[in-house]
């Protein structure tokens, strides 16, 4: 095991990398570790949790990929005596055994749907409930996921959920392959020769020159832990005090055949892309299970082995392709579909929110729990980075009711998702703006033109972009859009990749406050960035008895933020892992009073929908009006 306070690492990657680590361990935010097999996802996670305040707590891993389906609800969560068949204790899970320090949820992309729903709620509700219990447990962990899936293109597959996958990637960190860190190698290599050595009482033991060569030009597959093995192998093996490539055992005809098929198989991808070949994943992916569920002769496991995915993943996808039987449903959520499952109940609410502002504090005050649960409703919060990608579940069915601004909601209707506007909050134009780094050289609007913008595409700063441009008389042609997620404390990767920034409350405040960027304008008379809440006419058909309530619940919260400032702050501090003095003046930017919907808000949200179409940015032209809930 590598330990990044004693093994002085070359390449410029693995300082970063190091950087990195100092950086995000003393926060409390979730971290997303991505990376090969063998890079050393854990290691990078012992690191962070050594150099955070839980250091004295435990670090507890879990592999998920190694949970089976039927026990792994019971593993994670705990249960309680009595609640299955061998259930004769009442069993703590990972997460209240790790109480106070940090778990480490590795492979976590191997988890079934099922339990992603329930692995989201302990990360935003942070309390557990055994199986066979209905008593939530508090729990205080720090989570740290890892995967070498490529979760974007699980989301795309429908195998995670992209609610799940925003909420652990808080902070990110994305480990290069070590074919791709040269400098390392070597250093790497001494660091596990001088650990085997001593260990068996071989001080004297050193790489012949040959052998250094055979490691530097080797393409390590396996990565870090190959190389581990490899070194400890010639350590066991050797009889002199010469470690030379026949010890080290590295087969280079393998090594070149892996490298040359790899490469054949790039060029067959590139030729396809190329060709335009239609839905080239969904062929890809269905060929390759139904090919590896015929060569196994059918057995799911070998399968699974074979395509070095999960058992449950290779389950899901021939259910999807009909070679074996697919569980029950009972209903169907867009392109979602909900397996029956203990505990499911009929009437669920699922709101959709951005943590900050009127939802985020209701959520944290558990106020509409109360409030619903004695009408037999349960509350289901989904956390989103932004408001295109909560319209995006709003459309998909995932979430019933959310708040977004301005802007998302009319991309929305463009395409000709059936929203309806509930209600609105005033106007915040000062809670936008444009942000650049302290010693960048653009002061005023003018020096925009062919910078690097980054923007939340189809966002309320999108549209403050766009008259800020209009002002200066730059059009879109003369910049360079860097369409990316709202974020902040900013990376080198991200001030390498663009010149300026469009950013909203409350990263905004936190960003103006810690003083790495400086505000060139914001949307004082420019925009108005309301506040609106959402739904879709067959929500509010099946809610119609307790959208009132729910309008009145929000009333209630906005008038304690707007007169409990401070105390809301310090209610969102820990949840956001932003000062609350950072979070106290980004609630101060606006009034939280949440309002009907009346004919001048819609009036406006008009305008901006016309700007956008006449700019090319709509598909079609909108009316504002047909996507109004009546009240009455």
């Amino acid at each position: 095991m590598i330990n990044y306070d004693y093994v002085a690492l070359n390449d410029p990657v693995s300082q970063q990398l190091q950087q990195d680590i100092m950086r995000i361990a003393p926060s409390e935010a979730t971290t997303l570790i991505t990376g090969e097999t063998g890079t050393g996802k854990e290691v990078i996670a012992r690191a962070i949790h050594q150099h955070s305040r839980r250091s004295n707590k435990p670090f507890l891993a879990v592999n998920c990929g190694a949970l089976t389906e039927s026990l792994a609800e019971s593993e994670l969560f705990g249960h309680e005596k009595g609640a299955f068949t061998g259930a004769t204790d009442s069993h703590q899970g990972w997460f209240e055994a790790a109480n106070g320090g940090t778990l480490l949820l590795d492979e976590v992309g191997e988890l079934s749907r099922h339990l992603q729903v329930k692995l989201l709620r302990v990360l935003q509700q942070r309390e557990v409930i055994r199986v066979g219990s209905h008593r939530a447990i508090p729990i205080d962990v720090r989570v740290i996921a890892a995967t070498h899936v490529e979760l974007t293109q699980a989301i795309h597959a429908r195998r995670f959920r992209e609610d799940l996958y925003y909420r652990l990637n808080v902070t990110a960190i994305n480990l290069q392959p070590l074919r791709n860190r040269q400098q390392d190698i070597l250093v790497l290599a001494h660091h596990f020769l001088t650990h085997y050595a001593n260990e068996r009482k071989k001080p004297e033991l050193r790489f012949t020159p040959e052998a250094l060569d055979t490691l530097t030009t080797y393409s390590w597959p396996g990565n870090i832990r190959e190389l581990d093995n490899a070194i400890h192998r010639a350590v066991l093996h050797s009889q002199g005090t010469a470690i030379t490539p026949e010890l080290l055992s590295l087969n280079s005809l393998t090594s070149s055949h892996e490298i040359k098929a790899s490469s054949e198989l790039t060029t067959f991808i590139h030729e396809q892309l190329r060709r335009g070949e239609p839905q080239l994943y969904q062929r890809t992916l269905e060929a390759l299970i139904s090919r590896a569920f015929e060569l196994t002769g059918q057995n799911q496991s070998q399968a699974a082995a074979m395509l070095g995915i999960s058992r449950h993943t290779l389950r899901t996808q021939l259910s999807h392709l009909g070679l074996i039987k697919s569980r029950k449903k009972i209903s169907t959520l867009g392109d979602f579909e909900v397996e029956r499952h203990k505990g499911y109940r009929e009437r669920e609410l699922r709101i959709g929110y951005q943590k900050f502002g009127n939802l985020g504090v209701l959520k944290a005050q558990r106020y509409l729990e109360q409030q619903f649960q004695p009408l037999g409703i349960n509350v289901l919060w989904s956390e989103y980075p932004a408001g295109p990608q909560l319209l995006q579940a709003l459309s998909q069915g995932e979430i019933d009711f959310g708040t977004t601004g301005e802007v998302p909601p009319i991309f929305g209707q463009s395409s000709n998702h059936q929203l309806r506007y509930i209600a609105w909050e005033p106007a915040a134009p000062s809670s936008v703006a444009l942000m650049v780094p302290q010693d960048s050289s653009i002061r005023t609007l003018d020096d925009l033109r062919g910078k690097r913008i980054a923007v939340n595409k189809g966002s309320n700063v999108h549209y403050l972009l766009l008259q800020l441009l209009d002002e200066v008389g730059i059009s879109l042609t003369d910049i360079r859009l860097i369409y990316t997620p709202a974020k902040y404390p900013l990376t080198q990767s991200d001030t390498l990749s663009a010149d300026a920034w469009m950013m909203w409350d409350p990263l905004l405040s936190h960003a103006e406050l810690d003083g790495q960027l400086r505000r060139i304008e914001n949307g004082e008379g420019r925009v108005n960035n309301h506040q609106f809440y959402l739904s879709n006419q067959n929500v509010i058909d099946e809610f119609a008895d307790i959208f009132p309530a729910l309008i009145d619940a929000l009333r209630v919260t906005g008038e304690y933020i707007d007169t409990h400032r401070y105390h809301a702050a310090q209610l969102l501090s820990k949840e956001l892992a932003i000062n609350s003095t950072a979070l106290e003046a980004a609630l101060s930017r606006r009034s939280h009073q949440t309002q009907l919907m009346n004919s001048r808000i819609l009036r406006e949200q008009q305008i901006i929908a016309d700007r956008f179409y006449a700019l090319g940015l709509l598909p079609r032209p909108i009316n504002v009006r047909q996507a109004v809930w009546n009240s009455d």
